[in-house]
């Protein structure tokens, strides 16, 4: 049976809880074995790639909220607009070099994220938020 708009739309808002959350465990379920990616601090190749990108980031945040509005799905391809609210309540791989410690501070992410799709999995993914508020959020950019 193939993929409605409504349910290419129900992947990607799984497929963004995945990411925030880092749950690993429905890389399986909404990517193919292909699966390239891109948002600021990750870009993957294949589903391996995401799993391990994703298990990294699996104890950073917990009490995720997502709040999301389509913007356009159509055919092979959806793209949605997205608010996530989450406890940061873990260590969060920063860069290579560096993991920040919890801080139990509660962060705000607006995003937009595309996806293209093959079948009912997610070929191609861009996640795009505003980095600056992330670092507001965990407290690493000094204020004025």
């Amino acid at each position: 049976m193939p993929l409605t708009d409504t349910d290419r739309a129900a992947c990607l808002v799984r497929a963004i809880e995945a990411t925030v959350a880092g749950d690993a465990s429905a890389v399986g379920e909404l990517f193919t074995d292909h699966v390239v990616g891109w948002s600021p601090p990750v870009r993957v190749s294949s589903r391996e790639e995401l799993a391990v990108e994703l298990e990294d980031r699996e104890d950073a945040f917990s009490e995720l909220e997502l709040d999301v509005k389509p913007i356009s799905v159509c055919r092979d391809s959806a793209c949605v607009e997205w608010v996530a609210t989450a406890l940061h309540s873990g260590p969060y791989p920063f860069d290579e070099n560096r993991m920040i410690p919890a801080t139990g501070r509660r962060i705000t992410l607006h995003g937009v994220s595309v996806a293209d799709f093959e079948g009912d999995r997610i070929r191609s993914f861009r996640h795009y938020w505003d980095e600056v508020e992330l670092l507001d959020g965990l407290g690493l950019r000094p204020h004025d």
